[in-house]
């Protein structure tokens, strides 16, 4: 008895899923707008984003420019957002912010610019193109909305990239420290602080720049000597007026030690 119960549920649940497919069939091929409109927001409501998405792809250039267009966009792209698709997400939200200003949905459509870059973000070894744009975006979103209730969330997530953009100096700048391009490190790691004055790791960039500094004197012909080993001097005074208990202190010392006998030795030399 309970094997029959079973076989005629499983037949009534077949029956039920080729209707459903077959009616969602025959609304792709149906010239009724309007109803695919409702059906995309009951799809969507269910969790239906691939046949939500499909059918609004269908009918957005047929209400173009009509009272239901920027909806159309907006639940567009969060059917994208929905499957992860964060790159066509953010091209539907951008384009609601730019064809629809008068939306209901603009202002978290800008919000979500600027979130489906934040999601696009990679990790700092890797390029930052849309760590830049979230940024960008979350930015002119608080501009036009300070008091929004996502802009704690876009402040903190402006916070976090531009860590992110930090640490991606950092790695660039010491990169060239590594591979003992030293005139290149220096130059690249003066920028980063530059760029970014208040860094975490502004204390070790200082001293990378003075380490550097010594490196490229003491493998410099004797012509440059002199002067590199003054502008090594001259770090370490910088160096140890920020950061007087530095852990590096006492390389510093030693390197200031060598650049200072080594200037005055080579400005007795040129004096004879």
């Amino acid at each position: 008895m309970k094997i029959q119960i079973c076989r005629i549920l499983n037949i009534i649940l077949v029956i039920s899923l080729l209707y459903a497919c077959s009616g969602y069939e025959k609304l792709l091929k149906s010239d009724d707008y309007y109803l695919k409109y409702e059906k995309a927001k009951e799809y969507y409501n269910e969790g239906e984003y691939v046949k939500s998405g499909t059918l609004l792809d269908q009918i957005s250039p047929v209400f173009r420019g009509t009272n239901k267009a920027d909806s159309i966009v907006f639940y567009q792209a969060y059917c994208s957002y929905q499957q992860n698709d964060y790159i066509t997400a953010g091209f539907h939200f951008k384009q609601l912010t730019n064809s629809y200003p008068n939306s209901e949905f603009f202002e978290e459509a800008s919000y979500m610019v600027g979130y489906c870059h934040y999601l696009n973000s990679p990790r700092p070894s890797l390029d930052q193109t849309e760590t830049q744009k979230a940024i960008e975006a979350f930015r002119l979103f608080l501009f036009k909305f300070p008091n929004s209730q996502w802009s704690d969330d876009a402040r903190e997530y402006i916070a976090e990239l531009r860590d992110k953009l930090v640490e991606k100096s950092y790695e660039n700048a010491k990169l060239y420290f590594d591979l003992e391009l030293y005139k290149s490190a220096i130059i690249a790691l003066n920028n980063s602080l530059t760029d970014y004055p208040d860094t975490k790791y502004r204390e070790e960039i200082m001293f990378l720049i003075l380490k550097s500094r010594f490196l490229l004197a003491e493998k410099s012909v004797q012509q440059k000597k002199q002067e590199r080993y003054q502008s090594t001097v001259d770090d370490y005074y910088s160096f140890v007026a920020e950061f007087e208990d530095s852990e590096y202190k006492k390389e510093a010392d030693r390197m200031y030690r060598i650049a200072s006998s080594k200037y005055d030795n080579n400005r007795n030399i040129e004096e004879q």
